[in-house]
């Protein structure tokens, strides 16, 4: 198997809120993970983004299946440290265990909390992106910045 890079969302639009950066490397087409599935409406919106970022694979499934776990692959997880859902600590906290085990992971976080968060270079870009992905959430982020001001990444070192 080649080369992957795999983002696991717990949610649909959180690949969108932590990793607008990776998404939008033209070098990168990430593989996403969706670890909770969702309604029809919110699978439609998986598939704007599949489609805009030519993303060649989207899955929905509770793990990570088995062919993508490998040493030469990169994983995005939140980060079980600073973030506050349910959902995203528990997928944190299997991304854990994989770094304990030796595979590349990287955490990211969908708040502001995370002592390592940047500005976003572009954010009304990735505003106009959540809003033209993700219509059924906009209101999260209508007023509520850390949706798209900030973004960040760290590795944890065992």
């Amino acid at each position: 198997m080649s080369k992957e890079t795999v983002i696991v969302s717990p949610h649909a639009d959180d690949e969108l809120i932590g990793c607008y950066s990776i998404l939008n490397d033209v070098k990168i087409k990430p593989v996403i993970i969706y670890t909770e599935s969702c309604d029809e409406f919110r699978q439609q919106e998986v598939m704007k983004i599949k489609e805009h970022f030519s993303i060649k694979a989207q899955m929905f499934c509770r793990s990570i299946p088995t062919m993508f776990l490998t040493p030469d692959n990169t994983f995005y997880f939140p980060d079980p440290s600073t973030e506050i859902h349910p959902a995203h600590r528990m997928q944190g906290m299997v991304g854990e265990g994989l770094a304990r085990q030796g595979l590349n992971v990287i955490f990211y976080s969908t708040n502001m909390n995370a002592p390592y968060i940047r500005e976003e270079k572009n954010p009304e870009n990735k505003k106009e992106m959540l809003d033209l992905i993700y219509t059924s959430q906009s209101d999260l982020w209508k007023y509520d910045h850390k949706y798209f001001l900030f973004e960040g990444f760290t590795k944890w070192l065992f």
